[in-house]
């Protein structure tokens, strides 16, 4: 009997990789069960006007928080990198990728502008912490550093690839809920 041979597969020299904050999804879904048990008590037990106000407190609210806690990453590929930030997806060629810096957050410099890389958290104590715990820096790093280094090193890599521009795109999956929600409390409000 003989064993499958792995060696006709294809081998890519590159695996895409997704940077994401840990801390930021464990504390959006903590965030969304307190919104849910708090609005849902609301909404069940409420009189009046209170579960109206608190369903549109709700979708003006809930949008927000996965926004800013679950949606954020960073997917570097083999032909290009994809910033997910809290209301813009940034996809940028690795041609276009002109530097990227981890100083007190996160930036990625493409195409003349500046953009966060919010689901690449800078931690200072971590920082410190790691530059106390190891006298070769190249072998302890703090989390941010390490990701930022790796696109770094990714780009330099891809720098000759050519694949377009810069496209953003404003994530409207979340804008319209907010503003349907805000609108929403505002004639509540006046109607009240």
């Amino acid at each position: 009997m003989t064993s499958p041979d792995d060696s006709s597969a294809p081998q890519t020299p590159y695996a895409d990789r997704c940077y994401r904050s840990p801390a930021g999804i464990a504390s959006g879904v903590l965030l969304l069960l307190l919104a849910a048990w708090l609005g849902g008590d609301a909404v069940f037990r409420g009189s009046g006007r209170t579960p109206w106000l608190t369903l549109a407190g709700l979708l003006c609210v809930v949008p927000l928080i996965v926004a800013f806690t679950l949606r954020p990453a960073v997917w570097a590929g083999e032909k290009r990198l994809l910033v997910r930030n809290p209301f813009r997806t940034i996809t940028v060629p690795w041609g276009c990728v002109e530097d990227v810096r981890a100083g007190y957050s996160s930036e990625l410099f493409a195409g003349g502008a500046k953009y966060q890389l919010w689901s690449i958290p800078v931690s200072l104590r971590k920082r410190k912490a790691a530059a106390r715990r190891g006298v070769d820096e190249a072998a302890v790093r703090a989390p941010a550093d390490q990701a930022i280094e790796e696109i770094r090193e990714l780009a330099a890599r891809h720098a000759s690839d050519d694949g377009g521009g810069v496209l953003v795109r404003w994530a409207y999956e979340v804008l319209v809920p907010v503003g349907v929600g805000v609108v929403l409390l505002v004639v509540l409000g006046v109607l009240g």
